[in-house]
């Protein structure tokens, strides 16, 4: 695996497949916002890799190595469209021997940023929404933003949306949700949903009152970010439904969907359960899942 780098900026990992190519190209903008390096990676990982070991053909190994080799110089051309012809974001490549999950994991701590697609091919396509997303999500040290093949053109004045519910995971994404919409120039949307099978029963007026400590908490838990960010726009909103339908519907009219990866009931309690496969399985716009560093 790969030593610690700290100036691996953003990474993307590829396979040459469409979701791979809608990673490539959305990592390219990010760096390219950020001024950070943009570094390419495929993971090239043999039957020797698994266990049982199984028995292959030296010319398998070739195959997949110049496959990978491929998919990196193809991904770096879609890359090169998108950044700035000044040369101030650099492109790294990297070609490494290893589970996709564990060189994902290990480049994190050198990384912004990691970014996947939602389906490719080989190892890494039938681990994408499975086994390397979901070992990525709940391991990484920093962000990772998961991309579709098939989402929509993104507009580029449309809002960032964030889910809110006061936990450190959801400080956690709230930070990066203000970084990212100021950043690319657009307000953000605040939601914060209460799910309506933990309050069905309860009388209206109760609803009321916890509707109006909702409102207090949301913007408590918004206002120091406010600060830090004035040229951001905020739109708060509290409702009384499922987190996970909420963010797919007000995601239909945003540009990038933020989560925390843990959290305490409401949106992020459930992250990586069934929320978390709701939403990404459901969210067309790139989802961005924040994680802490490996200091924290």
């Amino acid at each position: 695996m790969s030593a610690p780098d700290q100036h691996r900026g953003i990474v993307v990992a590829v396979d040459g497949s469409p979701a791979s190519d809608a990673a490539a190209t959305w990592a390219a903008h990010e760096a390219s916002m950020r001024k950070v390096p943009l570094t390419v990676v495929h993971a090239v990982t043999t039957p020797t890799a698994t266990w049982p070991p199984v028995p292959y053909p030296d010319s398998l190994a070739v195959r997949l190595e110049d496959e990978g080799k491929k998919a990196i110089m193809h991904a770096i051309k879609l890359a090169k469209e998108v950044l700035p012809e000044d040369g101030t974001v650099t492109i790294n490549r990297e070609l490494v021997y290893s589970s996709p999950a564990l060189t994902l994991i290990d480049m994190s701590d050198g990384a912004e940023m990691i970014v996947m697609g939602t389906a490719g091919r080989g190892l890494l396509a039938r681990g994408v929404l499975g086994s390397v997303s979901s070992t990525v999500v709940r391991h990484a040290h920093c962000p990772v933003a998961v991309v579709h093949a098939d989402g929509p053109p993104s507009v580029q004045d449309a809002p960032v949306l964030v889910g809110v519910d006061g936990s450190p995971a959801s400080e956690l994404a709230v930070g990066v949700a203000f970084d990212e919409a100021s950043r690319r120039g657009v307000a953000l949307t605040a939601l914060h949903a209460w799910s309506d099978i933990a309050i069905n029963d309860l009388p209206e007026a109760d609803w009321s009152s916890l509707e109006a400590e909702a409102h207090r908490s949301l913007a408590e838990n918004l206002a120091g970010w406010q600060e830090r960010y004035p040229d951001v726009t905020v739109q708060r909103l509290v409702v009384r439904d499922q987190p996970a339908r909420q963010l797919a519907e007000k995601s239909e009219t945003a540009q990038l969907l933020v989560v925390g990866s843990h959290g305490r009931g409401g949106l992020t309690g459930l992250l990586l359960g069934s929320v978390s496969n709701a939403v990404l399985h459901s969210v067309r716009v790139p989802v961005i899942v924040a994680r802490p560093p490996a200091s924290a």
